[in-house]
């Protein structure tokens, strides 16, 4: 059998991953430290023969004695509230940490995919966006700390790919959603569900007219998968090219909820949200045969139902929510 370490394996798509490997009869070993990642998302794995489990920091070097075939690198912060709270952390983990299992990879001779992020394109002039648009990225702001961790993470990657030869894979991320989200990190979908199930009205910022496009768990696994298995080293989008500004998702939302009781509140726009937000696939759908299966009314209600079947202290929970002083005046 071949073996994958994914690093993040506790995280929401490090988790998805885990399990998808494990029913294709993979060996997988998981690597985490838990700082954004949740035990329970890998609890049902403790006693599967094919999982192994190792809790450290890849931001200091990892020793595997086994043979690996493949390793994916989800290890990272991936909320704004986790870039305001561990902003430095997040910045090693994408260049220390990369450079760290780019390194396990060489001495392993493994193929490594790495995740990106659509947050590469920064406020994107180009739209959609391809991947060869090199982006509109502030590199001082308060997303800076995670869109230029990831920036580095890609030219790192293709840097080992070029000199040393080594096969390497990077995937670009689009809004991804479904189980095992955590229900107060920041994002738009678990802000929303979490608000309606506290019956709170639902906080859009900016007038709401910026976009997102959202692909669920399952397409975003598949589509990762089929890129390891390619033989394309640069980066590959992977997404939902379906289109939806914010105020009529917040629309959806109170729909899906059935709470008529309640109503959507604006609040000023961060600095440097982007404005619109949507991959162009194009090339996913050529070198992979990928594009989304899912649709949005299928996932949300998947994602919904997760949400509710939580305990109830999980929907008071908070996390550092402190974005005034990034507020434009």
């Amino acid at each position: 059998m071949e073996r994958v370490l994914i690093t993040g394996v506790a995280g929401f798509i490090g988790s998805h991953l885990a399990d998808y490997f494990l029913n294709k009869e993979y060996h997988v070993i998981g690597v985490d430290n838990f700082i954004t990642g949740n035990v329970r998302n890998i609890a049902h794995l403790k006693d599967h023969p094919g999982f192994k489990f190792i809790e450290h920091d890849v931001t200091n070097p990892l020793y595997i004695d086994e043979d690996l075939h493949y390793i994916l690198h989800f290890a990272s912060p991936a909320s704004p509230i986790d870039y305001l709270k561990i902003p430095i952390q997040t910045m090693k983990v994408g260049a220390m940490g990369t450079h760290n299992m780019l390194g396990l990879a060489k001495a392993k001779k493994a193929r490594i995919l790495v995740a990106s992020t659509s947050e590469v394109y920064g406020d994107p002039l180009e739209h959609p966006q391809k991947e060869t648009y090199w982006g509109n990225v502030n590199p001082v702001g308060p997303r800076g700390v995670y869109d230029e961790a990831k920036r580095y993470l890609e030219a790192l990657t293709m840097a080992y790919h070029r000199f040393h030869g080594l096969e390497t894979r990077i995937v670009r991320i689009f809004n991804t959603y479904g189980p095992r989200m955590r229900l107060n990190d920041g994002r738009v979908i678990p802000a929303f569900m979490g608000q309606v199930l506290r019956g709170e009205n639902l906080t859009v910022f900016g007038d709401g007219s910026q976009t997102r496009s959202f692909c669920y768990i399952d397409d975003q696994v598949e589509g990762i998968y089929r890129l390891l298995q390619s033989d394309y080293p640069e980066p590959v989008n992977i997404g939902n090219p379906e289109e939806i500004s914010i105020r009529d998702f917040a629309e959806e939302i109170l729909k899906l909820s059935g709470r008529d009781d309640l109503t959507v509140t604006y609040k000023p726009l961060p600095v440097d949200d982007p404005k619109r937000r949507c991959p162009d696939i194009t090339l996913a759908k050529r070198i992979l045969g990928w594009e989304p299966r899912v649709s949005r009314s299928e996932g949300l209600k998947n994602t919904f139902e997760y949400f509710k079947s939580l305990p109830a202290e999980e929907l008071y929970k908070t996390e550092h929510k402190d974005f005034s002083k990034y507020i434009k005046p």
